[in-house]
């Protein structure tokens, strides 16, 4: 599969896995919506809480993957992107990333300091469907 394709296939995922490393050194695996936004196969931004566990851990240790799958009856394929994580809360980067509805999360609004931006750098990339697996440079 191209990047193109690749690309393709993880702008049509609703949900995203992406993975801290904890304290002890362990993975730590959280499902996602979709990014927000996204810069081809390079970067992704994810809006969270800052009083979440996982924006502690990636300011402790950036490394970080996001997995994009597609299960289907007969047919599995999958997407890892190994990268960093970096957490934002610049005014700027949150009022980017903003949805109407984040109220929701957020009662404080687009200003409110529990809103923050996560931004994951992919490095590189495995793309794994039909018992195949492909590494990628990004």
């Amino acid at each position: 599969m191209d990047l193109k394709q690749i690309e393709a296939f993880i702008a049509g995922r609703k949900v995203s896995l992406i993975c801290s490393v904890d304290a002890a050194g362990f993975p730590a695996v959280k499902a996602m919506l979709r990014p927000r936004q996204r810069s081809g196969l390079r970067e992704f931004w994810f809006s969270t809480n800052t009083s979440s566990m996982r924006v502690g851990q990636f300011q402790n240790n950036p490394k970080a993957s996001v997995y994009f799958y597609r299960k289907g009856l007969f047919k599995y394929t999958g997407v890892l992107l190994t990268g960093t994580m970096e957490v934002l809360t610049d005014q700027e980067t949150k009022n980017k990333l903003w949805k109407k509805g984040d109220t929701l999360f957020y009662k404080g609004g687009v200003t409110d300091p529990d809103y923050c931006v996560l931004k994951f750098t992919a490095k590189k990339g495995r793309y794994y469907c039909d018992l195949k697996t492909e590494d990628f440079d990004i």
